[in-house]
């Protein structure tokens, strides 16, 4: 997600140790190790993630700060495994409120709960860069999911992190923001995407 706008698996078993994840880009090898956030239409972007397993342990604590360093170069607050070619149900999430870093790892995460009650906000995405459109959403989701360390979380959230939830999830059942709204407007902001992305290859 942009600035602008369990099942089977037992707690901690296969994900050990996570490394650091407030490291810096230096730390990581710099620019040359930073991955690269696919952009629509790659077909990534619309597969269905599958769970993280028992044998995803290393990929896992390889993948989660190179994709907080892509999030935060980016700058975004969300960033999902799928943006970054991995097709697995992970995602990174840090509202960086007052400039502070406090990064979230959520793997295998599902929305157990959602209000009734729901309310419009402006998104935009990574993978849709510089596009926004009004979205609607439920006002409040409960959110259960693994931690870094592999330990069973629980989570309800409104506000920013609520929203950003629901987008970085979505993102795991190949759903673009742009699927929540109009297909007049999808359509209008699909073109002009791709517009943008043939002048930056011109």
């Amino acid at each position: 997600m942009g600035v602008d706008g369990i099942a089977g698996l037992r707690a901690g078993r296969y994900l050990g140790r996570m490394p650091d994840v407030t490291t810096t880009d230096a730390t990581m090898g710099g620019t040359a190790d930073r991955l690269r956030i696919l952009t629509v239409p790659d077909p990534v972007l619309r597969r269905v993630a599958r769970p993280v397993g028992e044998g995803d342990g290393d990929a896992v604590r390889n993948l989660v700060p190179r994709m907080l360093a892509a999030m935060y170069a980016a700058p975004g607050i969300g960033l999902a495994a799928p943006q970054v070619g991995l097709s697995l149900r992970l995602a990174v999430i840090d509202l960086q409120r007052d400039d502070a870093r406090a990064p979230m790892v959520i793997i295998n995460p599902s929305i157990i709960a959602a209000s009734t009650e729901t309310e419009p906000h402006e998104e935009g995405c990574l993978s849709l860069p510089g596009q926004f459109a009004d979205v609607v959403r439920p006002r409040v989701v409960t959110v259960r999911y693994l931690d870094e360390a592999g330990a069973r979380q629980e989570v309800t959230a409104d506000g920013l992190l609520g929203r950003c939830l629901q987008h970085e999830i979505d993102h795991l059942d190949g759903v673009l923001f742009v699927d929540h709204i109009s297909a007049l407007k999808r359509n209008m902001i699909l073109r002009r995407l791709a517009k943008s992305l043939r002048a930056k290859e011109g």
